[in-house]
């Protein structure tokens, strides 16, 4: 098992160019728990993973890890506990599968320690897990959408942080794909205690895979905790301004969200009126 570490959010403010995104945010990432960021485009959801990973300054409040300002812990200190897959990565030309996944593994490297039997273990063990072994040879830029996301999944696996950061880890995949990766966090977690946050647009599937549901609107957490505790048609209505029925999710017994069209309503209920 990992070490747990502790990722709270005080007060926090982010903007970018002036424009502030997320205000006064108050949050603690359970450690050793899977939670999931869900609501609307544009609410803050990746701005707050770049804010908690470091890649944004906060003009007011602050990030702490492990109790100190995330802005004030040496920046390889923190890449080696807390790893973060952004929602557009980007990579140099012609790099290769195998050689990008490999970069993982960069902030265990120094001056005195080179690459190692345990690197080539990461490696060989990320690739494994994301079902990549059989593309290491192949170009980044020759891959399908879904299978760069498999191999920027691995890179971050391979980097073997006790916090993950995710945003939409899930995008570009199949249904299938969506729920072998989220399969794959979940194994991360139980296996390793591996703190995971993710950013998730499908509610559904955040629910069936978090154990702590954060959701914002307007860069506030309008709610937060278990997903059995939070999660009825009065959220789903507060958040993404959508009308809904939950009811028991028929495989966990969790919170299932059924949508309602405006050419639609639910059994026994007006149309138009609320649900």
């Amino acid at each position: 098992m990992t070490a747990e570490h502790t990722l709270v959010a005080e007060g926090l403010t982010l903007a970018y160019d002036g424009r502030t995104v997320v205000e006064d945010l108050g949050l603690a990432v359970p450690p050793g728990r899977v939670t999931a960021v869900v609501g609307p485009n544009a609410c803050g959801k990746s701005t707050l993973l770049r804010g908690l990973a470091r890649l944004l300054a906060p003009t007011a409040g602050r990030v702490l890890l492990d109790g100190e300002d995330v802005h004030r812990v040496p920046t390889r200190r923190v890449a080696t506990v807390l790893g973060l897959l952004p929602q557009t990565p980007t990579a140099p030309e012609g790099i290769t599968v195998a050689d990008l996944v490999a970069r993982g593994r960069y902030p265990h490297q120094g001056w005195v320690r080179r690459w190692s039997a345990a690197d080539d273990e990461a490696v060989g063990a990320a690739m494994a897990a994301t079902g990549v072994v059989d593309l290491a040879a192949r170009p980044l830029a020759e891959l399908s959408g879904g299978q760069r996301q498999r191999v920027w999944i691995a890179m971050a696996l391979a980097q073997q942080t006790d916090v993950l950061l995710l945003d939409e880890p899930t995008t570009f995949l199949d249904i299938a794909h969506q729920v072998e990766v989220l399969e794959l966090l979940a194994d991360l977690n139980r296996s390793r205690g591996t703190t995971v946050v993710m950013v998730l647009h499908d509610l559904n599937l955040a629910v069936r895979y978090a154990d702590h549901l954060v959701a914002m609107r307007d860069g506030r957490v309008v709610a937060a905790g278990a997903p059995r505790d939070v999660v009825d048609a009065a959220l789903v209505q507060d958040v993404f301004d959508l009308r809904s029925v939950v009811v028991p999710d028929p495989v966990t017994g969790d919170p299932l969200v059924v949508p309602v069209g405006r050419s639609h309503h639910a059994p026994g209920a007006e149309p138009g009126a609320g649900i």
